[in-house]
């Protein structure tokens, strides 16, 4: 008799996706990136405190295209780790665990981090910092 290798435990291909599934790796994701982005304020601490012409160089890499690209998503990362992380602490609390409200609360996450993104960029290009 054949024996046919089957997984341990139902896998990623026996579930479809759901917001809970991608709100739990995005959390991951995010606390990965969010530590990358603390090493590049560690090195632009290092920047200014090595002189004018290392800090002109630092600013000079955020200000390009690319720099300005890394600066968003890492403000959208902080602000969706942020987001989900209160909804764990409530959850912590044994409040919101029916179904509904776990999908409201996981896309309350993803809105909110994308709002709170938004207001702080158009804070930044404008120059509206306090």
């Amino acid at each position: 008799m054949a024996t046919h290798q089957r997984p341990l435990s139902p896998h990623l291909q026996v579930y479809r996706w759901q917001i809970q599934m991608a709100t739990s790796i995005l959390h991951r994701g995010t606390g990965i990136f969010l530590a990358l982005g603390a090493l590049v304020i560690a090195a632009g601490l290092m920047a200014l405190m090595l002189g004018p012409e290392s800090w002109n160089c630092f600013t000079d890499i955020a200000g390009a295209w690319y720099g300005k690209a890394f600066l968003f998503v890492w403000t959208w990362a902080f602000a969706y780790h942020l987001c989900n992380g209160i909804r764990h602490v409530v959850q912590d609390f044994a409040i919101g665990f029916s179904i509904p409200a776990f999908i409201r609360s996981s896309w309350l996450s993803v809105l909110g981090s994308l709002l709170i993104t938004a207001l702080v960029w158009v804070c930044a290009l404008s120059g509206g910092a306090a």
